[in-house]
């Protein structure tokens, strides 16, 4: 993804994806089992949240805006990919001006 950085601003243990300086992704490193907290839209995360019990509020987050995704074995990849690139958008998109344009210029 375009302007996408992997840091881990909170120790070994957690991996951290930020667009233009901006969290969009976090994901522990030292689990068994895929989980991550992903940025969705208020409404949708309460759908989601409805919809799949692997997706709860966002853990050590704020529950409004983030979800915490615990796919289990079997699930599709197609809707966690979905949810990052919505994740990645919402951030994307509360960029300031300046750092909207400087993304632009960024090779994909």
């Amino acid at each position: 993804m375009q302007g996408v950085t992997e840091e881990t601003p909170f120790g070994p243990d957690t991996l951290v994806y930020k667009v233009m300086g901006k969290v969009f992704a976090l994901t522990p490193l030292d689990t068994e089992s895929f989980s991550c907290n992903l940025k969705c839209d208020p409404e949708r995360a309460l759908e989601l949240r409805e919809q799949y019990d692997w997706i709860q509020p966002g853990y050590h987050m704020n529950k409004k805006h983030w979800n915490t995704v615990t796919s289990p074995v079997g699930s599709s990849d197609t809707l966690i990919k979905e949810l990052t690139n919505h994740s990645y958008d919402l951030v994307k998109s509360s960029l300031p001006r300046k750092l909207q344009a400087e993304l632009a210029q960024l090779p994909n």
